[in-house]
Parts: structure tokens; C-alpha cells; sequence
């Protein structure tokens, strides 16, 4: 194992999730399943992160996330891990750069809500993520049309995958994203912790 993570065989194709999971949800897991259907994903893996650079306030302390995502999410292809915090990394990019070091035979696909398309281009390096690795895009409640009319998203409208070709999107070269609609279960960590339930 690297840094936390399990023996990936070459040409493996890997889906990453990364954020907070402050707390893990269903939310997160239905977007994990539908990610490993529609991407023609091998496996997920998801990356629980020290902290959020874009947000002001700190999350729950790692281990307690950790767990609670591992309690969350059981599927045989879901690899819940703290690379992150492993690898020093505290930016996206840095994490991908450390992933693609360690391993670089893995084909690697990033995923993300839509709402995190909407504000992609705050996001450090984000026009070399989108040109390093395929982007795997699924709606969530109230953020299809922001999303679509997002930066990132005009800036490489060129390079944008029909949904209906969304499997082949691991085999494909970046920059290439793909943006599904899926029905999305409306759940979000904030209720949870505004509701007293973490």
C-alpha cells in the first residue's frame, strides 16, 4: 500500500471523490454508486480531506469523519482514505500530482457534484486539473442550469463528453468531461449539522 491506499493493477480506472464528508451522507453514496455506473469506473476512491481551503470554518476532526464515511459507505469498489492528510497535500491539484506520481499507471477520473462545477474556476490549478484528467460531473438538486452555465464549463465546452458516451469517459484523454443528470437525493452535510445530527 501508498500512502494509505490500496494496490491499484495497471490500467485500472479510478474515480475520486474528494471533500470534507462533514459528515459522510446518502448523498455521497448515491452519487458514489451512480459515478462507478455511468463512468465505467473500476472502483472509488474517497479522498476525506484535512480541511476545505475555500471554506472559513474547520470540520470535524479527520479520524471522526473517517469513520463515519467508512460506517457510510460499504461497497466492495469504495476505498475511503485519508491520502490526503498522508501525502501533506491540501489542494486538489497537489493531491492529483501526488496520485498520478504514485501511481502512474492508474487511470485516474475526478468527480464532482455540479454545484462544485459552478465554482471550479476558484479552485487552485483548476484549468491543469481539467487538462491532466478526465472530470466526471453529476447533477445535484437546484445547480443544473448554474452548473451548465459555469466557467469551467464555457471555457471547455469543446471538450465536453455527450452523456450517452458517459462509460467511455475513463478511456478518454484529457481535457474531457462529462456532465450526467441523475435523480439526486437532496441531502447535504450542512442540514445535518444545522439539524444537531453531527
Amino acid at each position: 500500500m501508498k500512502q494509505g491506499l490500496p494496490y491499484a493493477p495497471a490500467g485500472r480506472v479510478i474515480g475520486l471523490l474528494g471533500g470534507s464528508f462533514d459528515p459522510a451522507h446518502q448523498g455521497h453514496v448515491h452519487i458514489t454508486r451512480e459515478a462507478l455506473k455511468r463512468f465505467g469506473l473500476d472502483e472509488v476512491w474517497w479522498l476525506v480531506s484535512p480541511g476545505n481551503p475555500l471554506k472559513a470554518q474547520g470540520p470535524a476532526p479527520l479520524a471522526e469523519r473517517l469513520a463515519r464515511a467508512r460506517d457510510v459507505m460499504q461497497h466492495p469498489r469504495v476505498t475511503v482514505s485519508d491520502f490526503e492528510a498522508r501525502a501533506g497535500t491540501r489542494y486538489t491539484a497537489e493531491t492529483l500530482r501526488a496520485l498520478i506520481a504514485a501511481y502512474p499507471k492508474v487511470r485516474f477520473v475526478w468527480l464532482m457534484g455540479a454545484d462544485n462545477l459552478a465554482q471550479f474556476d476558484q479552485w487552485r490549478d483548476w484549468r491543469w486539473i481539467m487538462e491532466t484528467v478526465p472530470v466526471g460531473v453529476l447533477a445535484r438538486p437546484e445547480e443544473r442550469l448554474r452548473a451548465r452555465g459555469a466557467k469551467a464549463a464555457d471555457i471547455y465546452r469543446g471538450c465536453r463528453l455527450a452523456s450517452r458516451d458517459s462509460h467511455a469517459l475513463g478511456q478518454r484523454t484529457a481535457p474531457v468531461w462529462c456532465f450526467v443528470n441523475v435523480a439526486m437525493r437532496d441531502v447535504s452535510s450542512s442540514d445535518i449539522r444545522a439539524g444537531g445530527a453531527w
